[in-house]
């Protein structure tokens, strides 16, 4: 008898009491819940953290670790950068079948330090001026290491958030990992332009740029802490009560590209519209307005994240909506809304800051009900055994094809074509792509996580 068909077909169904979520041997209090989805939260944050002070000191960065002029060294501060999205799928390999069979929070307190550990090491890293290819070589490594602890980081945080979420608030818990992602990205960007802002240009060269990189020490170790002091998650729980962990064999990749291959190409094709949108709109928007708009560079800088907050603001409704509506509908309004605005509002950004701020801002609210609905949605797409492996492989390979590569894609149609609405179209043909995998994806709204099964399929 396989593990699956060994384990009970009659899962327990839990109800809600004041944000309390019961079942026959675990109490989770609206206490521990709230410290769950913290920990989840704080190390999406400090991920997101990284990203922002990299692509806001980007120009610090490569001064500093990179030889030739300022667009050589650009341009290879980039492609380092691109570096840790190369390696996630080899995370998400390594970092999902591990958690499947040692548990959610044991992995997630390693990546959370791996993570913050090495964009601290980023801050120390000696000059060209100082060792030459040294610095860029060690600059690569620390970017590999962040990648290959991201792999496990978002799909285990997600799987975590949904486990411990109860079954009727899931999109409302898990709009708090979203949450945490533009927190993060923000406070990284604002403190590397407040840096910029009270030291100087030539202070910030010199020394300056560090600063924003040795922040995230303390944040990494505050949610390894958090992590390691909760409890597994209800379902995971179940799973290690009925079964000795000598007995659980470990998640094997080719039954889960066999037995749920389609729930793999379903996700990477959702998670490829979602990433090639994510980074449209904050990674390659303020070089899209600095170029292409002419916008200023304070203002191309402070413009997504003036849009990014307003997102924020929406993001905990969207989950709730989620949790009433269904996750499909509210990704229906999303593509649909996306796909019918974009051309238009990329078209009003040509009419000066107040159209791109405008543009930006309706296009990054339309996004807001695929980004608040992730957390809850794509883990419920794979039964308890595969959930960590198949979020995280699924999730990384795409956004390493379609998430890091969209900046690039998008500057070289619009230098190709000549034609600033490139971008637009790129978002729409994603939006097209999501809506054809959506049309297949399971609604999972207020369904258990239990059960050997697909959530929201009778077994």
């Amino acid at each position: 008898m396989s593990y699956a068909e060994s384990w009970s077909e009659a899962s327990i169904t839990p109800s809600i009491e004041d944000a309390a979520f019961h079942d026959e041997s675990h109490v989770i209090s609206s206490r521990q819940l709230t410290r769950a989805i913290t920990a989840a939260a704080l190390g999406n944050a400090t991920e997101w953290f990284d990203y922002g002070i990299y692509a806001y000191g980007l120009v610090y960065i490569s001064a500093a670790l990179f030889p030739g002029g300022a667009a050589s060294a650009t341009l290879f501060a980039l492609g380092t950068f691109a570096v840790s999205f190369l390696i996630r799928p080899l995370g998400g390999l390594f970092w999902g079948p591990l958690g499947d069979r040692l548990g959610r929070k044991r992995v997630l307190a390693l990546t959370v330090l791996l993570m913050s550990g090495a964009t601290l090491l980023v801050g120390l890293l000696p000059t060209w001026a100082s060792v030459g290819w040294v610095a860029p070589a060690l600059l690569i490594v620390l970017r590999m290491i962040q990648g290959f602890s991201t792999g496990g980081e978002y799909g285990g945080a997600a799987t975590f958030m949904a486990e411990y979420a109860p079954d009727d608030r899931r999109g409302f818990c898990g709009s708090f990992l979203e949450f945490a992602t533009l927190s993060g990205f923000s406070l990284g960007a604002l403190l590397m332009l407040g840096c910029s802002m009270l030291l100087g240009d030539q202070a910030m060269h010199a020394w300056g740029w560090r600063l924003p990189f040795l922040v995230a020490a303390p944040l990494g170790l505050v949610g390894c802490y958090l992590r390691s002091r909760l409890e597994e998650t209800p379902v995971f729980r179940e799973v290690a009560e009925n079964f000795e962990a000598k007995h659980r064999p470990a998640v094997s990749l080719k039954e889960l590209f066999r037995r749920y291959g389609m729930q793999l190409v379903l996700l990477g094709a959702l998670a490829a519209a979602l990433n090639i949108v994510n980074y449209v709109l904050l990674a390659y928007m303020p070089t899209y307005m600095h170029r292409q708009m002419h916008v200023s560079e304070n203002m191309s800088l402070l413009i997504p994240l003036i849009g990014m907050l307003s997102m924020m603001v929406f993001l905990p409704f969207a989950g709730w909506m989620s949790d009433r509506l269904g996750r499909k509908t509210m990704w229906w309004l999303s593509l649909i809304g996306l796909f019918v605005a974009a051309i238009p509002m990329f078209s009003l950004m040509a009419h000066g800051p107040a159209g791109v701020l405008i543009g930006f801002t309706v296009l990054g609210l339309l996004y807001v009900p695929q980004l608040a609905t992730i957390s809850a949605m794509f883990p419920a797409m794979f039964p308890t055994r595969f959930r960590y492996a198949g979020m995280a492989i699924a999730y990384n390979i795409s956004a390493t094809i379609f998430g890091g590569t969209a900046p690039i894609v998008s500057d070289w149609l619009v230098e190709k074509t000549g034609s600033a609405l490139f971008p637009a179209y790129y978002m729409m043909s994603a939006c097209v792509v999501g809506a054809l995998a959506l049309y297949f994806v399971i609604e999972t709204k207020g369904c258990s996580l239990r059960g050997p099964g697909l959530p929201g399929q009778s077994h």
